[in-house]
């Protein structure tokens, strides 16, 4: 009899981790696609005619593209000169400016927003200042339309790092003998960008901007503290309280999957039709090249221009945290720490500290037992369905997280999971959900670096596999695990769409629902909000930059669908 070229073992293993994931990651997609398509025992599209035949759904729809694809153009407009200065110049200082171009991910738009209402408002610092200096007699809606360009603003300054990102690996790539060979030919530095440099990075540059364009699209915490609410997000999250008798939540929640869904598509196609392996030989000579004073002093100063700009969130942050009085003046009268101690103590922001906490730290255990069994088993093991796990595990970066909450509010309402009775089993699943790829990316690039011999010579001295795992293996991709645990924990932390959307009940608040509920406050609440997300600043800032010292490089690879 022909023996299995799988492993069955690991076969067998495998299939409660594809039961768990079919019910708590696939199955309420298919609760909300079938939601939105059925009705009285027939499809329908009944929904999508409602929702076309809305005007302010419409107009949602309408605004949600825009924010998105203004946010991506100025991103673009921001990425692409900065990419170019760090990876074709060198001038004092480069490196550390390169550095802080990154700061701005390590604030969340939704915290940063307290901040910028603080500035940016009609009777906020910026025009308060400008009236005192006589500037102008009326103030300036700088937040316009709504608070339309204050969303795009934040959105811009907290995503441009991720293009940049994306746009300046994709330059690194470029090989420079094919831009010497073009200005031998003649051709001008525009000319050289537009024919040469821009088409073979385009894939590189395609992927950021996609990225910045589904993020931007399905944001919810951003224009919820704006007051922005004519947008696709925010009208899902109206709907979730009405979600058994309004149908076109679901409608809307489908438009977002077919928009991400599409988008990626698009992605992967033109991404997988481009060849950019133009580099052959085994050495290049640095592209970097010394440019003159006049030309490095202007390219500092736009880097130092384009830093102090997304600062201003983090800054604004910093200073309401602060303040024990800001009100119609540029800047506080009086100061005081007494928020950061009311962050930790008071009645609203004290209980959803022990929350997050107690949700981070069972999702991240979640996702290291997970994370550690979808890595061997892809890495280790032959099984039936490795690729079709591998994708499953990383779905969720392609689903935004407003999706993956109301498909759970939807499917599990009315059982022994309803978020409404008690949201905190279905918070710690959904945390780990969203999370997980981070984990298994960090697990799987520990599995491959290190080398299966160790482990054969294990088995050959009569261990078990689980022996063999628990005493060489895993304390090998100890340093992996832990970088993908810390990862976990501080962006489950700060989670907003999951947090938002499942906890209806202030005993289950997480920190993100805590500070929304808080800025409604009149009085001290923008205070403590804006104290609770510095500490929760700090708490992410430490995280990336301890998982970067142990991943290095790699660690850019479990941000990729």
């Amino acid at each position: 009899m022909a023996r299995s070229r799988y492993d069955l073992p690991a076969t067998f293993l495998s299939l409660p981790l594809l039961g768990f994931l079919s019910v708590f990651l696939i199955w309420p997609l298919i609760y909300v696609f079938v939601q939105a398509f059925w009705h009285d025992g027939g499809v329908t599209f009944t929904f999508f005619g409602t929702i076309a035949r809305t005007p302010v759904l419409r107009e949602s729809i309408a605004n949600s593209f825009k924010i998105a694809a203004v946010t991506t153009l100025l991103t673009t407009a921001l990425a692409l000169p900065l990419a170019h200065i760090v990876t074709r110049y060198t001038f004092r200082g480069k490196a550390v400016l390169a550095s802080l171009l990154l700061v701005p991910m390590v604030m969340p738009p939704f915290v940063g927003a307290i901040g910028m209402l603080k500035v940016f408002a009609r009777f906020g610092s910026l025009n308060l200042l400008l009236k005192e200096w006589g500037l102008i007699e009326q103030p300036i809606d700088w937040i316009g339309a709504g608070g339309f360009w204050g969303v795009v603003i934040l959105e811009v300054l907290h995503l441009y790092p991720i293009m940049y990102l994306n746009v300046a690996a994709a330059l690194a790539n470029v090989d420079p003998t094919l831009e010497e060979a073009a200005r031998s030919c003649g051709a001008s530095e525009r000319r050289l960008f537009r024919t040469v440099t821009f088409p073979l990075m385009l894939p590189g540059y395609f992927a950021g901007a996609i990225i910045v364009f589904i993020w931007a699209f399905t944001d919810l915490g951003t224009p919820l503290v704006f007051g922005y609410r004519s947008v696709v997000p925010v009208k899902i999250f109206d709907m979730v309280t009405d979600i058994r008798t309004n149908p076109a939540g679901y409608a809307l929640v489908v438009i977002v999957i077919a928009l991400t869904a599409g988008v990626f598509a698009i992605s992967k196609g033109l991404i997988g039709s481009r060849s950019v392996a133009t580099i052959a030989r085994g050495h290049i000579t640095s592209r970097e090249r010394a440019v003159g004073r006049g030309r490095s002093s202007a390219a500092a100063a736009f880097m130092i221009l384009v830093i102090a700009v997304a600062l201003v969130p983090h800054i604004s942050v910093l200073i309401t945290s602060v303040a024990e009085r800001w009100f119609m003046t540029p800047l506080p009268t009086e100061w005081t720490g007494l928020y950061y101690k009311l962050a930790v103590t008071h009645k609203n922001a004290l209980p959803s500290i022990k929350n997050s906490l107690f949700l981070s730290s069972l999702s991240t255990v979640g996702d290291i037992v997970l994370g550690i069994t979808v890595a061997f088993l892809i890495t280790r093991r032959r099984i039936p369905w490795r690729g079709f796990l591998d994708v499953l595990v990383m779905l969720p970066l392609a689903l935004p997280g407003v999706v993956v909450a109301f498909g759970y509010v939807g499917c599990f309402s009315g059982g022994p999971l309803d978020p409404r009775d008690n949201p905190m089993p279905l918070l710690v699943i959904s945390y780990a959900i969203r999370r997980l790829p981070y984990m298994v990316r960090s697990a799987v690039a520990g599995f491959q670096q290190t080398s299966v011999t160790l482990e054969e010579a294990s088995a050959s001295l009569g261990a078990s596999t689980s022996t063999t795992l628990r005493l060489i293996t895993l304390p090998l991709v100890m340093a992996n695990l832990v970088a993908g645990g810390v990862l976990c924990f501080a962006f489950a932390m700060l989670e907003v769409s999951d947090s938002l959307i499942l906890a209806f009940k202030d005993q289950y608040f997480p920190i993100a629902k805590a500070i929304y509920i808080l800025l409604q406050r009149i009085d001290d609440g923008p205070y403590i909000a804006a104290a609770m997300g510095m500490l929760g600043m700090a708490l992410l800032t430490v995280s990336l930059v301890l998982a970067g010292k142990i991943l290095g490089r790699r660690m850019g690879e479990l941000f990729r669908a």
